[in-house]
């Protein structure tokens, strides 16, 4: 069975509005400083390997999944829903908080 088989439509649903962040701005975001202290020089391996990994996922279509992916959205969303709940809604709260969620392509002052 492929992984695309694997991927419910509501998965997929699902990892793009927790995903709210566009894959320029997650880029844009791994490569600071304030991503991760061990940021590398090299802009590809910026930020911790979740992060690269929603990257490369945002970058591919659903008929491209691995089931590695298909495990990394899982996670992802299982992060977000346990920290934010189930609205969404902008919320603001400690720098490194935001900057854990930012890490993994969600920033939780972003409108749902």
């Amino acid at each position: 069975m492929a992984a695309s088989d694997q991927i419910s439509a509501e998965l997929w649903d699902e990892f793009h509005t927790v995903v709210n962040m566009t894959s320029r701005e997650l880029q844009e975001w791994l490569s600071t400083t304030a991503a991760d202290e061990k940021t590398e020089e090299v802009p590809d391996r910026a930020g911790p390997r979740t992060g690269r990994r929603v990257l490369e996922i945002l970058g591919k279509r659903r008929t491209d999944l691995t089931e590695d992916d298909v495990a990394v959205m899982r996670r992802v969303c299982d992060i977000v829903r346990s920290q934010r709940g189930p609205d969404l809604e902008p919320t603001a709260g400690g720098a490194d908080w935001r900057h854990g969620l930012m890490n993994i392509g969600h920033d939780p002052l972003k409108p749902a």
